[in-house]
């Protein structure tokens, strides 16, 4: 293998590197993002579900309009 040929295949595993690194904190990224997702939709459903011990109509309707 010529001098050349050994730097290019450095250089290119050092890009596959950086490229997997990359990849890992982007997927991290999604996967934290996610998390955050469910969390909320879980909160909303407990807060929702704390509606059940109040009277027939309550928090049914709610004016926006004022």
């Amino acid at each position: 293998m010529d001098m050349m040929s050994m730097v290019t295949s450095i250089l290119s595993a050092q890009a596959g590197n950086t490229q997997n690194q990359i990849a890992t904190s982007l997927l991290k990224s999604n996967a934290d993002s996610e998390k955050s997702t469910v969390l909320t939709l879980l909160g909303a459903a407990q807060q929702n579900s704390s509606l059940a011990n109040v009277g027939a109509g309550v928090g049914g309707n709610l004016n926006v309009t004022a």
